[in-house]
């Protein structure tokens, strides 16, 4: 019940919270003009229209070099579509300053009536549809001439917006549940099932950050589209909070740079949201090139934005402290993770002091959390690796202030290395267990150490596909290009986004590189949705010439794929992270992983195949005598785990491979004592005398080595090694093998 009533909560917020609305209006807050040698402008520009009670409020301040009488023709677009065309005359509607117009400054603060008529020309959609895409134009004519000597453009916009602050939070408090879930199931023992959480929401992270890098993109695309991917940008650091931005500023000036203040001069200064300009059918002279493409100064009447300053403004942050904010908040998002994680150790050993928990709850965790700790640290890096991508190359760009371009290599610089290494020292162990055992998943998933430091790179994929982290750095890598040094050319990134996810699109579908299939089918879905988008905004770039009304509707149709989609997402995520809480045993819900990567964790016990009894000599051969294993020394102690040195290390034994012993045939690990197949093992094993290998080719019963002995940790080693060199390994299965 009440995860029902949540869901429907979510969906609430989500898909109905945006249309929601007392009051109708249309109003416009900014004013450019759209003929080169205009002979108006202004610095306030405020005009609200309030269908239900018939007024139109005005506000301006402006500069005028017109004298005599005019009048006036207005023009209002919604979607590109012409609502209304109507001719005024501020005589008629006794309008002071403006009949006769006077050159010099002219205040205008005024309320007149609109008549019944005009109200009903409006259609519907302006009111309804959030986040008009309308515009409306003025062009002021000489009554004596009939001469257009002046034309006005102000952006429309209702009082309806798919930006909400709830959205959010949703959407961050379910990802972080995500989060949080795997990492307690994991300290629980449940490691299948922290897995798959765990890169669910990894995956559902990664596809918010996608929808913010569409709204960072400096196309133009419609209204709709930049409020919805501005519900996203907190995963890109772009938060707001009033101290931190008074930190961002002192620091800038402090080192030497010019702090922003366009939100501060709001009153004198006019803010254009850069978008596609709609063809109304008239001879109109835009602006084109002429458009600012500057910071903004004290002295600056018309500042129009586009891209990352857009997202910043509407976010109220200065330009000059977007770097800086996305920064801090990524240094600080580090610095409560480890000091939640540090504090959690603490309590877990407070309670078993006291006897309030059991001792062996979390015991893993307990004498391993500085490994763990350590891959905890590596997977933050990994999630903000997208975002330091596009602000430290955007910072390199804009250049705030000396200090602030270094802290952006320094920080990028730091990140490319410690996430290169990462993926180095994976391969390199992964290629080292292919080399000794047939198998990758041997030392990756054996060894504690390695698991829970470098793990973050390679538990969301299939054994075969560790490297696949690679591919993914660099994709992020190669968008965060585009995004940083193409905010002047729209069309080149457009065409980059295109590319860069229909490529990625085809890796993914064709390598299938995720755990299982549900898994790949989840993220493939979330690879296709990103490829659509590029299509979308690839359009939204206006290379094609479309009508206005195309990209108008076009833009819906994106808010509404999207918000579709990421509700799916969430509510996936959502079940799977509060299943795997509450349930007693959370991974019958999933299949055992077809690379058999269970066989070789540590805390897998059973032993029914040959490949378990590898995993079991992985492990360290002893652990059946084990209920608990949180003293395995390779947890304690990288130094001595497999994934250190040259030889493999097992409960502290580390072996060396001599070159004089390559061809000499190790003495047989096999122990009597213990039978390789144990008592309850399947059926299948007793038909006849005879089970089946790893190839599914019989093998005598009573032949079994399993007669002969249990397994010598040294003596499987080198085994494995002879085998390397004068036959295949036996337990040569999963581990991908069988796709």
């Amino acid at each position: 019940m009440w995860l029902s009533s949540s869901l429907s909560y979510l969906v609430a917020i989500v898909a109905l919270s945006p249309f929601v609305s007392a009051i109708r209006l249309l109003q416009s807050t900014s004013l450019t003009e759209c003929m080169a040698n205009s002979n108006f402008s202004a610095s306030l520009f405020q005009v609200t229209f309030t269908p239900d009670n018939k007024t139109l409020a005005i506000n301006i301040n402006g500069i005028s070099s017109i004298s005599g009488n005019v009048t006036a023709e207005v023009v209002v677009t919604a979607y590109g579509f012409q609502a209304l065309r109507q001719k005024l005359s501020p005589c008629d509607l006794k309008l002071d300053g403006l009949c006769p117009m006077q050159t010099g400054p002219i205040a205008i603060d005024t309320t007149i009536p609109i008549s019944d008529s005009v109200v009903k020309a409006i259609p519907s959609i302006a009111f309804n549809v959030p986040d008009l895409d309308g515009q409306v134009f003025v062009y002021i004519n000489s009554t004596d001439t009939g001469e257009t000597i002046a034309c006005l453009e102000a952006n429309l916009t209702n009082s309806q917006t798919v930006h909400q602050k709830a959205v959010e939070w949703v959407v961050a408090v379910i990802a972080g549940l995500g989060l949080v879930a795997s990492a307690i199931t994991s300290g629980l023992g449940h490691s299948n099932t922290a897995a798959h959480v765990a890169a669910n929401a990894l995956s559902l992270f990664g596809f918010f950050q996608a929808q913010a890098m569409i709204g960072d993109t400096a196309v133009h695309m419609p209204p709709i589209v930049a409020a919805w991917t501005q519900n996203f940008q907190w995963s890109m650091g772009i938060i707001q909070v009033d101290f931190l931005q008074k930190i961002a500023t002192w620091y800038q000036r402090a080192t030497g740079g010019t702090a922003s203040t366009l939100l501060q001069s709001l009153d004198t200064t006019s803010v254009v949201v850069q978008k596609r300009a709609f063809d109304t059918g008239m001879d109109l002279y835009r602006r084109g090139m002429n458009y600012f493409d500057r910071r903004a100064t004290g002295t600056s009447q018309t500042v129009t934005i586009s891209g990352i300053e857009r997202v910043g403004f509407k976010a109220d942050i200065e330009s000059t402290n977007i770097f800086l904010t996305g920064l801090i908040w990524f240094v600080v998002f580090v610095a409560l993770v480890m000091i939640g994680v540090s504090a959690f150790k603490g309590i877990c050993e407070l309670l078993v002091k006291y006897n309030k928990m059991p001792s062996d709850k979390f015991q893993d965790f307990r004498n391993g959390w500085k490994i763990v700790m350590r891959g905890i640290l590596f997977r933050l890096t990994l999630i903000g690796w997208a975002q330091m991508c596009v602000l430290c190359l955007w910072e390199l760009t804009k250049r705030d202030s000396a200090a602030e371009v270094i802290l952006a290599i320094l920080m990028f610089l730091s990140m490319a290395i410690v996430l290169g290494w990462a993926a180095f020292k994976v391969i390199t162990l992964a290629r080292r267990s292919i080399a000794m055992h047939k198998n990758p998943a041997y030392i990756l998933y054996s060894d504690p150490a390695c698991l829970n430091k470098w793990g973050f790179l390679y538990v969301q994929y299939r054994a075969t596909a560790y490297y696949f982290v690679i591919p993914v750095l660099g994709y992020l890598l190669l968008k965060g290009i585009f995004i940083a040094f193409g905010q002047k050319a729209q069309v080149a990134q457009a065409v980059a986004f295109l590319v860069i996810e229909a490529s990625f699109l085809i890796a993914v579908s064709v390598i299938r590189p995720w755990m299982d299939k549900r898994t790949n089918i989840f993220n493939i879905s979330i690879a296709a949705c990103n490829f659509l988008n590029a299509i979308f905004l690839l359009v939204f770039s206006d290379v094609f010439n479309q009508p206005g009304m195309v990209t108008g509707v076009m833009g819906i149709v994106f808010f509404v794929y999207n918000a579709v989609f990421a509700l799916v997402l969430l509510i996936l995520v959502l079940i799977a992270s509060i299943y795997a809480i509450v349930s007693k045993n959370p991974d019958m819900r999933y299949q055992p992983m077809r690379d058999d990567r269970g066989s070789f964790i540590k805390s897998n016990v059973e032993l029914n195949t040959e490949l378990d009894a590898l995993a079991n000599t992985a492990r360290g051969g002893g652990e059946m005598e084990l209920k608990s294993t949180a003293y395995h020394p390779t947890y304690e102690e990288e130094s001595h785990s497999i994934s250190s040195g040259n030889g493999a290390s097992i409960n502290g034994a580390t072996i060396n491979h001599r070159p004089h012993d390559i061809n000499k045939a190790p003495p047989s690990p096999i122990d009597p004592a213990v039978p390789l197949f144990p008592s309850h093992a399947p059926p299948s094993y007793e038909q006849n005398g005879y089970g089946q290998n790893g190839y599914g080719h019989e093998i005598e019963r009573s032949r079994s080595p399993a007669q002969i002995g249990d397994f010598n940790p040294a003596s499987a080693l080198a085994m494995q090694n002879y085998r390397q060199q004068h036959n295949a390994s036996p337990w040569q299965r999963g581990a991908g093998y069988d796709h």
